[in-house]
């Protein structure tokens, strides 16, 4: 075949052909092409398949540089000559050109795109059946090395680009995998090589690039964090065109392409994190039923991105965030709770407030309208939600608790809830000293202050470290008396001496507040039991009249100045009908320092006491003895009837014994915290002394 070529070739032609100027070589190709017609005209296509066979034996596979380019100028000439007969021949014309594209020499890799780009115009739409092979060599040749191989190769590239678009044989199936393939390079020119093609083919009208988006998605979306701000902008583009057909689209894949979404919206990136959170933003809008399944890794995504750096970021997460919280989906139809749950959870730990606080939304969500089912989890997350009361943020506690009421609506878990409170504060002091008015309050205003308050009690009155109970009851005490959430319940216990309910939780109550005496004498003065206050203050021993006794008694003085006990003041006026009410703030006003504020602000108040002119006479000789027998006498007209809806007698006998059991506790101590315990006290003391509790003046 070689001789029948150089019998049709003349050598002149062949020599000139692989001559090293480039003018001859293409004067040899300009007659190579007029005998290549002139073949075609006779349809001598046997000689025509000899010169080609010859063309790419000796020239294009030649170890000559002059020879490959020769050849190559040369299979060019042999397309143009053939015209519309090209295509027969496309077999034997192509390939050769196409490893030429791998030539080590840059020139004979330019003249490869020359070459190619003749033969293309010529073929145009018979071309397509090598677009593959075609489109894989312009993807490297588009990073080759030599500036020139690579403005070749683009004007190659554009008209390959115009062949493809306007031809009806061109195969998207076959042709995404290949660029699938190549999505993750990361070579600049490549992608946007790559960007350039997805952004044509898109254009097409009859072509679906939206059907394969999840193909290449990914893809895209690691372009938007490229170091060149080129490439991010023609990647963000696509992205923004291919969002808009979604929007415009009745029929799109979301669930692919939310799995990539999802993880694109924890890169570094911060551009990537937007696009990619605004995307799914507007998934959560369209998608519907098709992103059921797809919730819980959504919204793993979407919770750290509520407390982005980035302001838009957050933004937009939020709003997705109700989005999708205001979807009701059926558990029937692949809504996975426990899945939704298990990412709540995680996010429970993290480091932004924000991301905690619409986790525990979430927790409120599930327990709102898939109750049983989110019980079902319960074991699994019901200790880190007691841990998160320990929260840093008074927002988040306040959120766990409202998730805890939802969820003790059951004895048990409520139960459990409080002696995890209550045990909790007892290793944490700290925790109780800041934060147990808070969790108490809120807890009261989500249960009802009765049910807590009794709950509470029950637990402490079995405590087996008396001096944390002693403590914990000082403190729910203290927001008894303050708080203003729980007036109903401070109205109620004001009628125990005239009400069952009141007398239930009064003695209820009593039951754990006898582990402090001043909390027992406020209860009292709250339930207007005043007789029992002062049999319960004449109990006292000298070894209950402390430094800590005297600490929680200068804070009574001083709340019975506040307007919770404004009624008690106001019975004052009357002190023949409440004569055992004087008894009591007498008997506290004996157990107080003379030199002490408290001393001075109850003795004043006693002062404004309207006596009688009996009363007043006695008053001055002997004060408290003679107030003794008014108030004796005083009680057998006004208290006595209500007295025996309660068993004061019997309440007074388990006052003592539990009094009775701290003060064997504090015997029983080690002398070694006996000792660290006296100097605690003497530290106390020399504190107390300097503060405004006592004010003891040398």
């Amino acid at each position: 075949m070689a001789s029948e070529a150089l019998s049709i070739i003349p050598g002149a032609v062949l020599r000139n052909l692989s001559d090293k100027l480039y003018e001859k070589r293409k004067n040899a190709a300009l007659e190579i092409e007029g005998i290549v017609k002139q073949l075609a005209t006779a349809g001598e296509h046997e000689k025509i398949s000899a010169v080609i066979a010859m063309l790419t034996s000796d020239f294009t596979f030649s170890p000559q540089a002059n020879h490959r380019k020769g050849g190559l100028i040369g299979l060019a000439a042999v397309t143009v000559g053939l015209t519309t007969e090209a295509a027969q021949h496309l077999e034997q014309i192509v390939p050769p050109v196409l490893s030429s594209f791998l030539d080590q020499d840059s020139r004979v890799r330019y003249y490869a795109c020359e070459a190619l780009y003749n033969i293309a115009k010529v073929v145009r739409g018979d071309f397509i059946i090598y677009f593959n092979k075609i489109f894989d060599a312009l993807c490297k040749l588009s990073a080759d090395s030599d500036a020139n191989v690579q403005s070749a190769a683009h004007l190659l590239d554009r008209l390959v680009k115009d062949i493809v678009t306007e031809s009806d044989q061109f195969s998207i199936e076959e042709f995404i995998p290949l660029l699938r393939e190549r999505m993750n390079v990361l070579n600049p020119y490549v992608r946007q090589f790559l960007v350039g093609w997805i952004t044509v083919l898109d254009s097409v009208p009859d072509i679906d690039m939206l059907g394969f988006l999840p193909d290449f998605l990914d893809g895209l979306f690691n372009m938007l964090s490229d170091s060149s701000h080129e490439i991010r902008q023609q990647a963000d583009a696509a992205l923004s065109e291919f969002l808009q057909e979604i929007k415009n689209s009745p029929n799109v894949d979301y669930g692919r392409m939310a799995e990539i979404l999802v993880r694109r919206a924890g890169s570094s990136d911060e551009f990537t994190r937007l696009t990619s959170i605004t995307w799914i933003n507007e998934f959560v809008k369209l998608g519907g039923e098709q992103l059921v399944p797809y919730y819980a890794d959504i919204l793993g995504a979407i919770l750290p991105c509520i407390s982005d750096q980035e302001e838009k970021i957050r933004v937009v997460a939020r709003e997705t965030n109700e989005e999708l919280r205001a979807i009701k989906a059926d558990p029937t139809e692949g809504f996975d709770i426990e899945a939704i749950v298990s990412i709540a959870k995680r996010e429970l730990n993290s480091e932004h407030e924000a991301t905690r606080i619409e986790a525990l939304h979430w927790f409120s969500t599930l327990l709102c309208r898939y109750r049983a089912e989110f019980l079902a989890y319960l074991n699994d997350i019901f200790d880190p939600l007691l841990n998160a009361l320990s929260d840093t943020s008074d927002a988040v506690v306040l959120l766990v608790l409202e998730v805890h009421a939802f969820i003790a609506g059951e004895p048990y878990h409520f139960h459990h809830l409080v002696s995890y409170l209550i045990q909790t504060f007892h290793n944490n002091h700290v925790l109780l000293e800041k934060r147990g008015a808070l969790i108490v309050r809120r807890l009261c205003v989500l249960l009802g202050a009765e049910k807590v308050y009794r709950k509470f009690s029950t637990i402490l009155e079995s405590e087996d470290d008396l001096d944390f109970a002693s403590t914990m009851v000082q403190a729910l005490n203290l927001i008894l008396l303050t708080s203003t959430e729980l007036a109903e319940l401070r109205s109620l216990l004001k009628k125990s001496l005239v009400d069952s309910c009141g007398k239930d939780l009064f003695e209820s109550l009593y039951a754990s507040w006898c582990h402090s005496p001043m909390a027992t004498i406020s209860l009292c003065l709250l339930a207007q039991a005043y007789n029992h206050a002062s049999c319960v203050i004449q109990s006292l021993g000298e070894e209950d009249i402390n430094v800590k006794f005297l600490v929680q008694l200068d804070k009574l003085i001083r709340l019975l100045e506040t307007p919770v006990f404004a009624y008690l003041r106001l019975q004052l006026l009357e002190p023949g009908k409440h004569t055992w009410l004087l008894k009591t703030l007498y008997g506290l006003l004996m157990l107080l320092p003379q030199q002490s504020a408290s001393f001075k602000i109850l003795r004043t108040r006693l002062k404004t006491v309207p006596f009688g002119e009996n009363l007043k006479r006695t008053y001055s000789a002997n004060p408290y003895s003679q107030i003794l027998q008014v108030t004796e006498d005083g009680n057998r007209i006004q208290d006595t009837p209500n007295y025996s809806a309660i068993n004061f007698q019997s309440r007074l006998h388990q006052f003592e014994s539990m009094q009775q059991q701290h003060r064997d506790h504090l015997k029983i101590q080690p002398q070694s915290r006996k000792s660290a315990s006296a100097v605690a006290l003497s530290q106390e003391i020399s504190e107390i002394r300097r503060s405004t509790f006592l004010n003891i003046r040398d």
